[in-house]
């Protein structure tokens, strides 16, 4: 199996080469195009209670694609809904956690579920829970902007907005807290901020599609006729 990732970083588009008898599984509506040698086959991975888990809990759909190069090679191209960077995370039986909407494809022995991300995160719109990835292969994670990667030495705390976290190691501790005091939460433009303290790596996204949104919202016409 090969990959490239072209058109980065505002417009990556993933393209991953199966040789005959290789698959590659990845989140319902994230495919942009497959050669015709490609089998296309749609499930709930992980079971039923594992799905729903998935979906409810951690913004994920509920259905995985399985694409499959059954008699020849071929090709798949996916897409994030985001415009936005796409990198690769090879896993050889480590963990990552990752805010859910980052996940596009995986390998086949590459296990997706879902973990609480602090009782905080309860009250924002920032992501009530973490994807918990693990196993041996590889994973595509896509971002909102650039994807920046800081490595943190032991001990060493580096202090994140919620809303441009993408993913860090299972050795990185993690703690969410507001900004400052009430008036620092409310005016300073920052809601929640994630604590991290390493070793481990994490990976940060250029922008946030919360703050996006909470510039484009107000420029939207309204219809004075409407009541």
């Amino acid at each position: 199996m090969e990959h490239e990732v072209l058109y980065r970083q505002a417009y990556s588009l993933l393209k991953i080469t199966l040789a005959r008898g290789e698959s590659v599984c990845a989140e319902a509506g994230a495919m942009v195009s497959m050669s015709d040698t490609i089998d296309m086959q749609t499930a709930a991975k992980g079971g039923l209670f594992g799905a729903l888990k998935r979906s409810m809990l951690g913004g994920e759909s509920f259905f995985i694609n399985t694409f499959h190069a059954r008699n020849e090679a071929g090709e798949v191209t996916f897409a994030p809904t985001l415009p936005g960077d796409i990198t690769a995370v090879q896993l050889a039986g480590k963990t990552i956690f990752a805010q859910s909407g980052a996940y596009i494809a995986a390998t086949p022995d590459v296990a997706i579920d879902t973990k609480w991300g602090g009782a905080k995160t309860f009250f924002s719109r920032e992501g009530l829970f973490l994807l918990r990835i693990s196993g041996t292969g590889a994973v595509w994670l896509s971002s909102y902007g650039a994807i920046h990667q800081v490595p943190l030495a032991a001990g060493q705390t580096y202090t994140v907005d919620s809303g441009h976290m993408v993913a860090f190691d299972e050795t990185v501790r993690y703690a969410v807290r507001t900004v400052g005091g009430l008036k620092s939460t409310l005016f300073s433009g920052e809601g929640l901020v994630c604590d991290l303290t390493g070793p481990g790596t994490i990976m940060i996204q250029t922008r946030s599609a919360d703050a996006f949104l909470s510039w484009l919202i107000p420029q939207i016409p309204r219809d004075s006729n409407r009541r």
